[in-house]
């Protein structure tokens, strides 16, 4: 019988004592992943497995010639049609070859030159049972929709340009702390229109550089039909979104990233896909199978869409190579993978509420064929590249998704800490300030699996949606349309406002995870909500765009919340904290409404009380010595009201306190936050 037991599961047993009981399942998984594997191998191996962009697709030749290779094996006829042929469903038929595939080869023209013109309008007519239908190749580069005001069905395009754009720039090493910014290329204009790939390099990367993030997470870039959809339809995987430019425009973005020593990260969508028939994957070879579940698994009722088979070694072949066609083709250096507690539950997590324990997680509703394409994506990128950093979009807490495959794990650098924002908005809605129960809060923002590593935020895109509100607008609502001008008054509310989102970032940053994650705008409170063109508003981008106007005019008070974001950064940038092991909380009192907790050498004192203010404040610390204020909330800068000095230094008395070995006093006035650090003697 051939063992099956994870080589290193003894460390996963060690992390958490309560997967013992479990260890049999754990085993039972990575037997399956160790057959996929072999499974692969005896398809040529993974290096050619997962460069199978190389031969599916069209591909162009150094003669010129083109070689075409589909798999489609409910398909009875595949012809490939466009301009170049006026569209003669028999001028270039493909060949069908062994395990539904089916090959093509179109000659260079007589002069040498390559027979289909560059970014040509092209199709495959796909005929079965007598049916031929128009598609595009699963493999398609470039997708287009040429006349948008008169149809929404995008078309191929064969790209293939006499000038490459060539990737210049050295990758960034692998940042020791994540600092993300969350960014949509689409929206990332103040004006109303869909901005593009070479404007948000020249543009918007060096603010992101400037405010001190190290890693940008790209959404929306494979393409999708639906701009709505904030690109989580996803209906070609191997092609860029059209709509902000072309591929070379896209690999001109990422090489100027790279040059600010910028690391970045794509958003990908592997749990599902657009059910879009006419320019999607669904129904490629005139079934519901191909790529899919030819049944009920086969389709996802909540978000409309299908779902993959990923026992199929064609879909493996097809996923795997996708990731790596990302990374070679355009250089990102990681992903985030969408979707994550969707793909490993039979019931997708709808509905779920994730309470039933460990027995959830290795019970029947646990979706082995997901769990272990994880695994194998996760060990190949990781194995391939180095520097390859993997974010898991994860809410149930499934044990190991964090952990490396050699334990059982799935094999995730970091999973995103999706309860904390989710707290912060329901506190929000339903919790007046004297109320808030700061144990809870510490609670919430520490709980998370020991030695699996988390990306902390305070919001990203999931609230900004329409229906929902950025935490800013929670905030101050209504009253930043008229108050936040620095000549106007500033209202309680505008007052309370800025403070609190100084604190919930603050307070998040230090205690949520070991990486910090930003959504494009909220760095400086951006007001309202988005909501992306359509039927419903009146195919309006008032809402899909981002306002940098806001920031950049120096007479509103959005600069206050953009100055204490970068200043949170760079203090990151400076120190390590996060990645210098957990907080130690010594202090969260209810009452006072203050936190104290000391992390990575820093000492982050946070007093939420909406009127209470603090002198002489007594505060433990483990280290000995004098302290400096590295941070202050309450600076002008930051739109406090300087009732701290700068200056003032904080010498520590050996009589412990809070269950540490020295005492600091300090003054903490209300809504407000101080980050100490020690002097060097």
């Amino acid at each position: 019988m051939v063992n099956t037991r994870p080589p290193k599961i003894d460390e996963l047993l060690k992390i958490d004592p309560y997967l013992h009981d479990f260890q049999d399942e754990i085993s039972r998984r990575y037997g399956v992943f160790l057959d996929y594997q072999r499974r692969i191998e005896e398809c040529g191996g993974m290096e050619t497995f997962t460069t199978s962009y190389k031969e599916f697709g069209l591909n162009v030749q150094p003669d010129n010639s083109v070689k075409g290779l589909e798999w489609a094996p409910a398909a009875e006829r595949l012809a490939l049609i466009g301009d170049f042929n006026n569209w003669d469903q028999n001028a270039n038929v493909y060949k069908k070859e062994e395990h539904g595939k089916w090959s093509l080869v179109v000659p260079a023209n007589a002069d040498g030159s390559c027979a289909i013109p560059h970014n040509s309008v092209i199709k495959i007519a796909v005929t079965r049972n007598g049916q031929t239908n128009f598609k595009l190749s699963p493999w398609a580069t470039y997708v287009t929709c040429p006349h948008p005001k008169e149809t929404v069905i995008y078309h191929q395009n064969f790209w293939n340009p006499p000038e490459k754009y060539t990737l210049k720039e050295a990758r960034p090493a692998r940042p020791a702390s994540l600092r993300i910014y969350e960014a949509h290329v689409g929206i990332s204009s103040h004006e109303g229109k869909i901005n593009t790939y070479r404007a948000f390099a020249d543009e918007v990367l060096p603010r992101i550089k400037g405010q001190g993030y190290n890693a940008i997470q790209l959404m929306a870039v494979m393409e999708h039909v639906y701009y709505a959809s904030f690109g989580y339809q996803v209906s070609n995987f191997f092609a860029v979104s059209s709509r902000c430019g072309t591929p070379e425009d896209l690999k001109y973005l990422v090489d100027k990233a790279h040059s600010l020593g910028i690391f970045m990260l794509l958003d990908v969508v592997h749990s599902h896909a657009s059910k879009n028939v006419e320019d999607g994957l669904n129904q490629w070879d005139g079934s519901n199978g191909g790529y899919f579940h030819d049944n009920a698994r086969g389709f996802h009722s909540l978000w409309d869409s299908r779902l993959f088979d990923y026992t199929q070694i064609e879909t493996l072949r097809f996923l795997l190579s996708n990731v790596r066609w990302w990374v070679e083709e355009y250089g990102f250096d990681g992903f985030r993978f969408d979707g994550v507690t969707s793909m490993i539950y039979h019931s997708h997590g709808m509905n779920d509420s994730f309470c039933g324990g460990y027995p959830m997680y290795f019970g029947l509703n646990a979706d082995t064929d997901s769990l272990v394409y994880l695994m194998l994506a996760n060990d190949f990128l990781h194995k391939k590249y180095p520097f390859m950093v993997t974010i898991a979009e994860e809410v149930s807490g499934m044990p190991g998704i964090c952990r490396p495959v050699e334990e059982g794990g799935q094999g995730f650098d970091y999973r995103l800490a999706m309860a904390l924002p989710d707290m912060w908005i329901k506190i929000l809605k339903h919790t007046s300030d004297e109320d808030w129960k700061i144990e809870d809060i510490v609670f919430n923002l520490e709980n998370r699996r020991y030695a699996e590593k988390h990306v902390a935020y305070a919001e990203s895109h999931d609230q900004a949606l329409v229906g929902d509100k950025t935490i800013a607008f929670w905030l101050m609502d209504k009253e930043m349309y008229d108050f936040m001008s620095c000549d106007s008054p500033l209202t309680p509310i505008i007052d309370r406002g800025l403070a609190l989102h100084k604190l919930i970032r603050l307070i998040t940053l230090g205690l949520g995870g070991e990486a910090w994650l930003n959504f494009i705008g909220n760095e400086f409170g951006h007001p309202e909500w988005l909501d992306f063109p359509r039927v419903g508003n009146g195919e309006s981008f008032h809402y899909a765009r981002r306002q940098f106007n806001l920031v950049d005019a120096e007479y509103l008070r959005y600069k206050f919340l953009n100055n204490w974001d970068r200043e949170m950064m760079l203090l990151e940038e400076r120190t390590g904290f996060l990645h210098k092991g957990y907080a130690y909380t010594s202090w969260k009192h209810d009452g006072d409404k203050v936190v104290v907790f000391e992390r990575g050498g820093l000492v982050f004192v946070i007093n939420l009380h909406p009127n209470k203010s603090f002198a002489d404040y007594s505060i433990g610390v483990n280290n000995p010595g004098r302290y400096r204020i590295a941070l202050n909330s309450d600076d002008e800068k930051f739109g406090g009201h300087s009732r701290i000095d700068n200056n003032t230094k904080f010498h520590t008395s050996d009589d412990g306190y809070a269950g540490r070995r020295h005492r600091l006093q300090v003054y903490i006035p209300c809504r407000s936050a101080i980050v100490l650090e020690k002097e060097d003697e």
